[in-house]
């Protein structure tokens, strides 16, 4: 739990500061989906990547120094790998369902305007926890490819690593085109005028409601 917590903390921290400079990525499996459904510029999609991976090493290297070579050695920097009795098949398809469950809330509350900024971070923050807590007692919750390379690199722990980078980019890209094709075209159903409510409620979204008072639109 501490752990799952501690992830979404600092997600959604990120998200909140860095979101309105760079998009706050964070994950080559967001970038990746993105640029597949025409939301993210395929030219910008290498560098993106490429300072992911670059983080994502950083990030175990600065674990090394701070807890030592028994971080390393023992603990293999926090790499994800396999649950004893777990198959790589069962890894993919689980590394695949969370990703896809946290891409998806990410580009529906990042990407649609109907959606009020204010709850992109800590929707985003939350579904990443519960992502690792779903996964993460099977995976070791990646939840994305740099996390899933940076420390295996570092820590030369290559068990499974291509199943963790290609679930979750297949998870990724699978929730940005469900996005795109299904929910970004979606409206909620509307109210119909009856014979008693006159034409206040005439054409009205069942979903009309402002998130930020709670008042009808």
């Amino acid at each position: 739990m501490a752990i799952a917590l501690a992830f979404g903390l600092v997600l959604t921290a990120l998200v909140g500061a860095l979101g309105q400079v760079s998009g706050a990525h964070l994950n080559g499996a967001v970038t990746l989906g993105l640029a597949v459904t025409g939301k993210f510029p395929w030219s910008y999609v290498p560098a993106y990547l490429g300072f992911q991976l670059l983080g994502a090493l950083a990030g175990a290297g600065a674990s090394w120094v701070s807890f030592g070579n028994d971080a390393r050695n023992a603990a293999h920097l926090g790499a994800t790998t396999p649950s004893k009795g777990v198959g790589d098949a069962r890894v993919f398809i689980v590394e695949a369902l969370i990703t896809f469950l946290l891409v998806f809330v990410i580009i529906a509350v990042a990407t649609d305007d109907r959606v009020p900024a204010a709850v992109a971070a800590p929707a985003i923050g939350f579904a990443l926890v519960a992502a690792v807590l779903i996964g993460g007692g099977v995976t070791g919750g990646a939840v994305n490819p740099d996390r899933a390379l940076g420390p295996a690199i570092m820590s030369t722990t290559f068990s499974s690593l291509w199943v963790y980078v290609g679930a979750t980019i297949v998870g990724g890209v699978a929730a940005a085109v469900l996005h795109k094709y299904v929910v970004a075209s979606a409206v909620a159903p509307t109210v119909s005028a009856g014979p008693d409510q006159g034409d206040d409620q005439s054409g009205r979204s069942a979903g009309d409601r402002s998130l930020r008072t709670g008042k009808d639109t």
